[in-house]
């Protein structure tokens, strides 16, 4: 396969440049309109007893979570009869603007005092808009034209889940612009100095911008009949930018190797595509079966990148296996054109020579002392991986955006001028009831407003708190009440998306109920999403191992090597999540990579995103080391010998490869979200760690200390082998 594209390739090299300079047109006109159609959700599984409860609300009682919080001031305060008055207008006001559902407030709910500020000169409104999210969107962004400019004459500032869900997909378009803007010409920098060539640096550019052009056209194509995070483009950008980058140097080096030996420009791109043409293929595949994993969640967040990583993958080897050796064969010897170092050098010249040399002798230090060295290391890793043991998770709000985002100003100042969580309250929903005015819900109400964290409970037998009724039931307390069914909104004394919140939904649930119950709201939300997980992780983390196994048995015909690399890598990523939990849910690098809120908790998804896809790189070096290791161990016989030279010959490629990468991902820290900012330095660091503390420090250590063991398999599987195992020298010599 590979001799019949590097033919194609060489014989047919314009017609190949022309085909992907079409697909680059066609790719950026299609992939361009991407940002528009990608949605800001996907956080909830639909099959979960909170978004069931969530549909019930919609078509039963037309109420939920508010999508429009108005946020009224007046320091007259909010019980003057002027400003009472003004207020109810107000509320009347929105209730009739088309596409709302419900709108409720201070003074429709007869003054209900924990909608009301401490000092009284604020009070909330807060109204329900119909529709799916686009719907939601276009209703929204008329009232808020329409209410941010002094309504009935009240000072109003707009807040809420809608605007949220805006700004939040404003902010990952804004951010992928300033992230490309800086980190492109940074890249461009060290790469000169990586590849040793102005030409050969401009490369994998251009392989980069074929593959991120497709994913997003890729990507333009999945919205038509699916959701797709809007977080799905900052992957295509980051991921694609990296393997590219990757896998371009992968084949650049091996092409000069292969001139630097005396080959024609044929010959060189037909050995390197049957040597780490097969390495970047394999490579690939690795990256996408890790990547694949995610698909097993019910999370259209999660799947998003999972629809943008696979791809992505696949098409940063397709790119360097078909354009970047047709360019190297129109290219020739003006690749070496703007060389930094001298332009003719034999093999054994390059520069490169001397970090072989180093990655040598670090090979053979590593393997007089592996028991030190490895505990050491391990010892470091688990030291930082620590914190990780208290990990806890939240579903993402408005205090993940940037400080200066209007939905994040209007949620802090609510959270700290309101007694509770109003915008954050709880629905249980009774089902299968008794008709009006036959059911009793008032025991049931007051029970649940006894509940530790409830502030109140509001029903439609009025409104209870510590155990008796605070108010009776108003006109408005009828939104309560269908025919069969009824629900209550609790809500919580503490922020709702914590530990304190799930624990509320428990207590709920666990609660004596007259008739069929379910309970829904954000802390049912983030209870029903991480159970979700959780049932799922076992599986996806399965098909990870499997893959990789696979894949790395068929590299080396061992069973043991594809174990070890299985507990090196977790014990790298756990390493990693360590920091990520000291660093952000505690709080310690508020201030380092910009400003954010300490929520004492981490966006549910990061960790899971995180190992997937920084396991799905670490396999990628992994392949890159045990190929040429195992190469070495075939042609000497010898395991320490094999284990220096295969470090040798890719220790300076993979620490290369790991450091573009992570420059790429460290652009994720310019983002204004705050997961964004997490999932960026996470990958970097996991890389980085990957290049250096394990594959220089860990590998060397366990390969010396296991010694020929290494590459032990019962002989029916080393007959396997025999017949479909992968070498990167395909045969040559």
């Amino acid at each position: 396969m590979f001799a019949a594209l590097a033919r194609f390739t060489c014989r047919r090299g314009k017609l190949v440049l022309y085909l992907s300079g079409a697909l680059l047109v066609i790719a950026g006109a299609v992939g361009g309109g991407v940002f528009k159609e990608l949605s800001a959700g996907g956080f909830v599984d639909g099959s979960t007893e909170s978004a069931k409860t969530a549909r019930v609300m919609d078509d039963t009682f037309r109420a939920g979570a508010p999508d429009l919080v108005l946020l009224v001031s007046d320091e007259r305060g909010v019980d003057s009869p002027a400003v009472a008055a003004a207020g109810a207008r107000l509320t009347e006001q929105v209730a009739r603007e088309r596409g709302v559902e419900q709108a409720v407030s201070y003074w429709s709910l007869g003054r209900a005092e924990p909608l009301r500020s401490r000092d009284g000169d604020k009070a909330l409104l807060m109204a329900r808009i119909s529709g799916d999210e686009d719907q939601v969107q276009e209703t929204f962004a008329r009232l808020e034209s329409r209410y941010e400019h002094r309504p009935q004459g009240l000072d109003v500032r707009v807040g809420g889940n809608a605007l949220a869900d805006r700004e939040m997909s404003e902010t990952t378009e804004t951010d992928l612009v300033k992230i490309e803007a800086v980190t492109f010409p940074v890249l461009l920098i060290v790469m000169l100095f990586v590849f040793r060539g102005v030409v050969a640096a401009l490369v994998p550019l251009l392989v980069s911008a074929l593959t991120i052009l497709s994913v997003l056209m890729v990507l333009r194509m999945l919205t038509l009949f699916t959701e797709v995070s809007a977080l799905a483009s900052n992957v295509a950008t980051g991921l694609g930018l990296g393997l590219a980058i990757d896998y371009s140097l992968i084949l650049v080096k091996r092409y000069r190797e292969e001139r630097g030996r005396g080959a024609g420009t044929d010959e060189a791109i037909a050995r390197t595509l049957r040597t780490a043409g097969r390495t970047v293929l394999f490579s690939a595949v690795t990256v996408t079966l890790a990547l694949g994993a995610l698909l097993v969640f019910p999370f259209y967040f999660l799947r998003s990148f999972a629809y943008a990583g696979i791809p992505t993958a696949l098409l940063a080897a397709l790119s360097s296996l078909t354009f970047l050796p047709a360019l190297l064969k129109v290219l020739d010897h003006r690749i070496e054109k703007g060389r930094l170092v001298g332009r003719r050098r034999s093999a054994q010249a390059e520069p490169a020579r001397d970090g072989e040399r180093f990655w040598h002798r670090l090979a053979v230090g590593v393997m007089r002392v592996p028991l030190l060295v490895a505990g050491a290391v391990t010892a470091v890793l688990l030291l930082l991986g620590a914190p990780f043991l208290d990990l806890r998770l939240s579903l993402p709000d408005e205090r993940v955006l940037p400080s200066g985002s209007q939905s994040r100003q209007v949620g802090n100042e609510i959270r700290g001028a309101f007694r509770a969580q109003e915008t954050q309250a709880l629905n249980v929903v009774l089902s299968d009831t008794p008709a009006r005015g036959e059911r009793d819900v008032a025991p049931y109400a007051e029970r649940l407003s006894r509940l530790e964290g409830v502030a109140r409970v509001d029903s439609e037998a009025g409104t209870f708190a510590a155990g008796r009724l605070v108010q009776p039931p108003t006109p408005y307390a009828e939104r309560f009440g269908a025919d069969d069914s009824t629900y209550l909104s609790v809500v919580p004394r503490d922020q709702s998306l914590s530990q304190e919140g799930r624990e509320l939904v428990e207590r709920l649930r666990d609660s004596p109920a007259p008739y069929d119950v379910r309970v829904g709201g954000p802390a049912a939300e983030l209870t029903d999403s991480i159970d979700s997980m959780n049932a799922r992780l076992p599986l996806a983390l399965g098909v990870i191992a499997a893959s990789s196994f696979v894949v790395l048995f068929l590299f080396t015909g061992s069973l043991l090597l594809p174990l070890k690399a299985l507990v090196l890598n977790c014990l790298s990523l756990s390493a990693t999540l360590g920091v990520l939990v000291w660093g952000f849910q505690d709080g310690h690098l508020d201030g380092v990579v910009g400003d954010f809120v300490v929520t004492d908790s981490i966006t549910w998804t990061v960790p899971v995103l995180l190992f997937c896809i920084a396991f799905g790189l670490s396999m990628d070096y992994e392949v890159f080391l045990l190929s040429r290791i195992k190469e070495e161990y075939d042609r000497t016989g010898d395991n320490e010998a094999a284990v220096a030279r295969g470090l040798a010959r890719t220790g300076s490629l993979i620490s290369a490869a790991a450091l573009l990468i992570a420059i790429v991902f460290l652009g994720f820290l310019m983002s204004g979200i705050v997961y964004m900012k997490a999932i960026g330095i996470g990958l970097a660091l996991a890389v980085l760690m990957d290049a250096t503390l394990v594959r220089g420090a860990l590998v060397p250590a366990f390969m010396r200390l296991v010694g020929k063991g290494n590459w032990w398999a019962p002989r029916p599987l080393r007959a396997l082998h025999a017949k479909v195992g992968l070498r990167e020298d395909a045969g040559d010599a």
